[in-house]
């Protein structure tokens, strides 16, 4: 293998390390609310409404941890509010969550202006790469500390959905509500919580756009990774874990542009900055064929009637 590909190879490994964040815990967060049988579409107004807080109050109070969790803190609010709303009698989640999506978006935009120019602090890195004499491999395995710890969240939502009693009560109320009533579970309750939830690792996923990767507050910031947490739910088959690889595989194929052009292919290396976007749309058409129906999914999602 040349030189060349294996500097490809590698570019595409360290954007996977960065990119692939914001992919975790959104979808992460939306695999939870999923999971309780409800539809969040309005976590791309959360990731960056989430995104502009964490940049104003890490900027204001001096630590971006702060910052990380006043972004979680407004997730919250936003999965709340939207879980609130959808137990109402007669309230459709998909358009619910595309209202919270505008409204997340709106609020960004007017509150963010004035931390446009300013510049706030960041979250540290863990340089993993030490050992490594090549250069570019050392760059790869300079890592952001949200990335571990949304793999430990993820290990634990899988062990938790599977041993623990909360997620025996999260996956009764998804698959099942009339089951869910008939053990005396509080069907809206779990909903409400599991869509705020939801709605705090969205708000932590943005707070990595801005405090991060790329470390900037801008109107465009997000690119569509709110959007698409539900094309990664479904590739992960509802699977906490699977949401790891999944955020994996999305932010490999959102590096391919970046790694080709650093090897100097500067024609129609564009083309791959696509990548996610056709890989989202490749997903929903697989899934929807009527052989691959969603299998895994709960039986109480909309996506599912």
């Amino acid at each position: 293998m040349s030189d060349a590909w294996i500097t490809v190879l590698v570019a595409i490994f360290g954007g996977a390390m960065r990119v692939s964040t914001p992919f975790l815990f959104v979808s992460l967060g939306e695999c939870i609310t999923e999971k309780s049988g409800r539809v969040n579409l309005g976590l791309e107004g959360t990731l960056v409404f989430g995104a502009m807080v964490g940049y104003a109050v890490s900027y204001h109070s001096g630590s971006p941890w702060w910052g990380v969790l006043a972004a979680g803190g407004a997730g919250v609010l936003f999965g709340a509010l939207h879980g609130w709303i959808c137990s109402l009698p007669r309230v459709n989640d998909i358009a619910i969550g595309i209202a919270l999506m505008i409204l997340g978006l709106g609020l960004a935009f007017f509150f963010g202006k004035a931390y446009v120019q300013p510049t706030a602090p960041r979250l540290p890195t863990l340089d993993l790469g030490g050992f490594a004499a090549d250069p570019a491999l050392r760059a790869a395995l300079q890592i952001n500390v949200l990335l571990p710890i949304g793999a430990l969240i993820a290990l634990l939502l899988f062990l938790g959905m599977r041993h623990a009693r909360w997620g025996l009560v999260l996956r009764t109320v998804g698959d099942s509500s009339d089951a869910a009533r008939a053990l005396g579970f509080n069907v809206n309750r779990v909903r409400v919580l599991a869509t705020a939830v939801g709605g705090f690792l969205a708000g932590v996923g943005g707070a990595y756009l801005s405090l991060y990767y790329p470390g900037s507050w801008n109107e465009a910031l997000s690119s569509g990774q709110g959007v698409m947490a539900v094309a990664l739910v479904i590739f992960a088959r509802w699977n906490p874990i699977g949401c790891f690889i999944a955020a994996l595989v999305f932010g490999g194929a959102g590096s391919i542009g970046p790694a080709l052009q650093a090897v100097g292919v500067q024609s129609g290396y564009h083309l791959f900055n696509a990548a996610p976007y056709v890989l989202t749309l490749a997903i929903m058409l697989w899934t929807s064929s009527s052989k691959r129906a969603l299998a895994g999914a709960p039986g109480e999602l909309s996506l599912t009637r």
